[in-house]
């Protein structure tokens, strides 16, 4: 497997100044962030796909063991503040149980039967998205979870660091980042671990941009839980509604701050028209827009 050859270029790297090690490092970080680059189009059908998929009520699943689940489960945690996804839509399956983020499980990852277990026991079905994650391609655990996810009727989609390998035979969407040998032999959090995580950073963004989370580049559906969050939906609300603050904040308040209500609102609607004008547009703000300048 690539990602555990040594490179030639940094067999004495311990022995450098630890500038000139740093350096090197930072090489490999740009080197996997570039690595990404060929993977828009596949990344781009997936986060369609998932989109279509998850409709009103699936859930977005993550399989991983070790650094790849610590990277996978790290995503999916920021997607409840960040786009709101309601708690119950994110799943996690992490070999060796959520106690493996913090602590080694030793042989957990090689359990392929408690990953086909983990998905029956959350019984994956055809509204649902579950992403693996496994720089080697090879992880037991993850690979025989996807295969289980699959013949569930869910799509899948997986992330490997080597090419030709289980992984990404067993799902509908592969996506092969071809990160190479680490700086550090072996280290798959460094490179292997930076690919991996902006994949899921537009993976996941992507999806929910494709579920209408997003209006005119903004985070309208994020939850307003603290000072910062609030003070940021204000101006949301006042840039697109075009209103000064006062007005949004009076709008954001009715609206129990949800910026979406809030919007339409601060445009003239009344809390009850804003809430049916967003269920009629599957909570997608420019429809419900598109809906009320209609009916105004």
């Amino acid at each position: 497997m690539a990602t555990e050859k040594i490179d030639p270029r940094y067999e004495d790297i311990d022995q450098w100044p630890i500038a000139r090690a740093v350096e090197a490092m930072v090489d490999g970080q740009a080197a996997a962030i570039a690595s990404v680059r060929g993977l828009t189009g596949p990344i781009a059908a997936a986060a369609e796909a998932a989109g279509l998929r998850l409709g009103s009520t699936g859930r977005l699943a993550y399989v991983g063991a070790g650094t790849s689940g610590r990277i996978a489960v790290q995503d999916g945690v920021e997607l409840y503040p960040t786009f709101n996804w309601p708690r119950a839509r994110v799943h996690f399956l992490m070999a060796g149980g959520l106690k493996a983020l913090t602590e080694a499980v030793e042989g957990a990852e090689d359990d392929a039967e408690a990953g086909a277990h983990a998905v029956r026991e959350a019984g994956f079905g055809a509204a649902d998205v579950v992403v693996g994650l496994a720089a080697s391609g090879r992880t037991p655990y993850t690979v025989a979870a996807m295969r289980a996810a699959r013949a569930a009727g869910a799509l899948t989609i997986g992330i490997a660091n080597n090419p030709a390998t289980p992984l990404l035979d067993a799902v509908d969407h592969p996506l092969l980042v071809d990160t190479g040998p680490e700086v550090v032999a072996g280290s798959t959090r460094m490179q292997a671990g930076t690919a991996q995580k902006a994949v899921l950073n537009l993976l996941s963004t992507a999806i929910m941009l494709r579920k209408g989370l997003v209006y005119r580049g903004r985070m309208v559906n994020m939850r307003v839980s603290n000072a910062k969050l609030l003070a940021r939906g204000q101006r949301m609300v006042a840039d697109l509604a075009h209103v000064d603050r006062d007005a949004a904040d009076a709008a954001l308040e009715v609206a129990d701050r949800d910026v979406k209500t809030g919007v339409l609102i601060a445009m003239g609607a009344s809390l009850e028209e804003a809430r049916a004008l967003l269920i009629a547009s599957d909570l997608n703000l420019r429809a419900a827009l598109r809906l009320w300048r209609r009916e105004a």
